[in-house]
């Protein structure tokens, strides 16, 4: 028996569409819109979540907070190293700490030694900003760690008159002026801090006289570890009684971002499950209708000496190539509308390549499915029926 190679396969199948333009193009433009709906409503929902789940992170949801538990008689000392032994710790992606020098500070040496401004005067490490999500609004945030200057939180700032560091300013700090290096934007995850003076760690050791025990050591480590990573700090920073060491609990935002990882849109899949029907009924029509105008075509073609396998063959290929092309399109046509509608509202771009590969896959698959009984019914056609028509 013969057999139709690939090459002649494809210029029959195609011929359909290639004499019947106008109703190829608007059967394939009911798949293109079935794809482009797939792609649309998986990708602006992604791209709204990675969104939302950004926010969710910015407010601290990998974020722990260690301290010592108060005591008035025997205060317990965190370890100098304590964020080097943090940091030891697999989950942890970053770790800083800040210290209490117990110093005043003022605007300047003319007011009274013993004016309190409540205004904190903390010791920290460099990578406070980067663990706490900080950012410096005006200036540097303590480029030399061992030199007499300091930054001001936003609230410290306001309190003191210091909007800025345009003028370097300098404040008085326990017995000694610091240079105003910066100012920093408000830390909602980080209210004492917004409250406070930072000096750096070395400096605060030579000018101050701080100890290098930390107050407070704050924890970065990655989401799906953070219980771990909460349960065996107190023992990391003082191992021997763990239970004087409490623990901020992991954010409420943390419950609120894995609850909106695990939804789904499944109204919207749903919705894209029947624009995609409908497009392969829409073929399906196209491929019955092609059928019934072109028998004379089919007739002609089995007196020649056409096989019910070439016919049937042929009017699959058409229905595959039709909606494939319509895949593509659509394919297309949704990812640049995702694109847009990610842009226009600044969001983060996210389509996923899965969905796009399934949504040609799919188009393929329901060509198939569609042209399966028109090219059954065409192939059973025998040579005087068709010609008869």
């Amino acid at each position: 028996m013969s057999r139709l190679s690939p090459v002649d396969l494809l210029a029959v199948g195609s011929l359909g569409m290639r004499t019947r333009r106008l109703r190829a193009a608007l059967s394939a433009l009911g798949i293109a819109l079935g794809i482009a709906t797939v792609v649309v409503v998986t990708g602006i929902p992604a791209s709204s979540q990675q969104a939302l789940l950004d926010e969710l992170t910015a407010l601290g949801t990998n974020l722990l907070r260690a301290q010592p538990t108060p005591r008035q008689d025997d205060p317990v000392l965190l370890p100098e190293s304590s964020v080097a032994m943090v940091q030891r710790i697999g989950p942890v992606t970053a770790a800083a700490a800040v210290a209490n020098t117990h110093t005043r500070v003022r605007r300047n040496d003319l007011l009274d030694p013993g004016h309190s401004s409540d205004i904190t005067v903390l010791a920290a490490t460099p990578s406070l900003l980067d663990t706490v999500n900080g950012y410096v609004q005006s200036g540097d945030f303590l480029p030399r760690p061992d030199f007499p200057a300091v930054v001001l939180g936003h609230v410290a700032a306001q309190r003191l008159g210091i909007p800025d560091v345009g003028e370097r300013p300098a404040i008085f700090v326990g017995e000694k002026w610091f240079t105003v290096t910066g100012v920093l934007g408000p830390m909602p995850l980080a209210p004492d801090v917004e409250r406070s003076v930072l000096v750096g760690w070395e400096a605060a050791r030579t000018h101050l006289g701080f100890d290098g025990h930390p107050t407070v050591v704050y924890v970065k480590a990655r989401e799906e570890s953070i219980e771990d990573v909460r349960a065996i700090l107190p023992a990391t920073l003082y191992g021997e009684i763990p239970g004087l060491v409490q623990v901020s609990r992991p954010s409420d935002a943390l419950a609120a971002k894995r609850a909106t990882q695990n939804s789904y849109s499944a109204l919207f899949l749903g919705l894209a499950g029947v624009a995609l029907l409908v497009g392969g009924v829409g073929v399906a029509n196209t491929m019955v209708i092609s059928v019934l105008e072109r028998r004379s075509e089919i007739g002609l073609r089995r007196a020649l000496g056409a096989t019910r396998g070439h016919i049937r063959a042929q009017f699959l290929t058409e229905a595959v190539l039709l909606s494939g092309l319509g895949g593509l399109a659509g394919t297309a046509l949704g990812a640049l509308g995702v694109v847009g509608y990610a842009t226009l509202h600044r969001w983060p771009l996210v389509i996923p390549l899965q969905v796009l590969a399934a949504g040609v896959l799919a188009a393929f698959v329901v060509g198939a499915a569609a042209g399966l009984y028109p090219s059954i019914r065409a192939s059973r056609l025998t040579p005087t029926q068709a010609l008869a028509a």
